[in-house]
């Protein structure tokens, strides 16, 4: 079974890595494009290498325009983080499957209106199935290091270290807005989401987190409102671990690091390591497929196909990613000030 999809967005990740991973599916055929200019939607296409037809918001085809389409089943949505739920609920309203591009919402509150809504009102009409894209879930050095995880015994503990500079010309800077967030937490939002989903993937159902403190802080000028956050989470097991992640400084990572009864399993995407309790170390090199947005859209097709929600891109499993972060920054604006997590627990995913 094949679907119509529709791309919504002419972007960095739209055109370098959700095209292609449509392209190359055997369940998505490429139908439309859609940008908020038509010079995007221009050079998306050509990126394609595909005749398809074009809309733009300054053109005389517009976003309603593609929803009326018979031929469009799906849109993948990937959008400014301030943007996208307005698409998505008129998406699904027009009765289109949506994968829709993390954060599940700009924040926790506009999050859990626009689920309880898709609850109510989509869902039980079973015409349009809402997906949110996590590609940490879809690495194999994630999903190897999980099973590996799982095989050393009770968790007694965790680090994330992620690390970063980003500068003035890079390319993911350079998009307005990027450059000016109108989003909660800039950078740390829209790259934090995907550290806390892997740490939350590596950790498994059975542990999660309940409680938080973190400070935040800004150490480039040009990375508002906060580059930078150090926390310290507590989980539902008793047991406690780190949360690191700057934008702008000149340490060094990535690093999700899990402590084991009998031992611990380090992954940085290049490798896994585990370390043993009788001092041995297995270092494994891995090979993901990209970023993860390959297999991520795959079985995004492959779900439709089987007319399913494939529960690793559950809206509500978004919603735990960016739970965490909203609170290690309103923690960070309180000055450490312990925040208790609401969306984390399996019952509420």
């Amino acid at each position: 079974m094949t679907f119509g999809v529709a791309l919504i967005g002419g972007g960095i990740w739209a055109k370098e890595e959700h095209l292609p991973a449509v392209l190359a599916s055997e369940h998505l055929e490429l139908k439309a494009i859609y940008s908020r200019s038509l010079r995007s939607a221009e050079d998306t296409a050509q990126a394609s290498g595909k005749l398809v037809e074009l809309y733009s918001e300054d053109s005389n085809q517009g976003y309603n325009d593609v929803l009326k389409r018979e031929d469009v089943d799906a849109v993948i949505i990937a959008l400014p983080i301030a943007s996208q739920a307005s698409y998505i609920r008129a998406a699904l309203s027009a009765g289109k499957h949506v994968l829709s591009e993390k954060p599940v919402a700009e924040n926790v509150a506009e999050a859990e209106a626009l689920i309880k809504w898709y609850r109510e009102e989509i869902e039980p009409q079973k015409k349009a199935t809402w997906s949110v894209a996590e590609n940490f879930r879809y690495l194999d050095s994630f999903r190897q290091a999980r099973e590996k995880v799982q095989g050393l015994g009770k968790i007694i503990g965790f680090r994330v270290k992620v690390y970063g500079n980003i500068q003035q010309d890079g390319k993911f800077f350079n998009t307005d807005w990027r450059k000016v967030p109108t989003h909660q937490g800039g950078f740390l939002l829209d790259g934090g989401v995907h550290y806390t989903a892997g740490l939350r993937y590596l950790l498994g159902p059975d542990t999660f987190i309940t409680r938080l403190s973190a400070f935040t802080t800004l150490l480039k000028e040009y990375l508002p409102p906060v580059d930078t956050v150090d926390a310290i989470l507590k989980t539902n097991t008793g047991v406690q671990g780190t949360f690191q992640v700057s934008n702008g400084t000149s340490l060094v990572g990535p690093e999700w690091t899990v402590g084991c009864e009998n031992g611990s399993v380090s992954v940085d995407f290049s490798k896994i390591t585990v370390r043993t309790l009788d001092g041995k170390e297995d270092v494994q090199d891995v090979q993901d497929e990209r970023t993860g947005v390959p297999p991520e859209v795959r079985q995004w097709g492959q779900a439709l196909a089987e007319g399913k929600v494939n529960p690793e891109q559950s809206p509500s499993q978004a919603l735990g990613d960016l739970e965490l972060l909203e609170l290690m920054l309103r923690s960070g604006e309180g000055d450490g000030q312990p925040q208790n997590c609401r969306c984390q627990q399996p019952a509420n995913i």
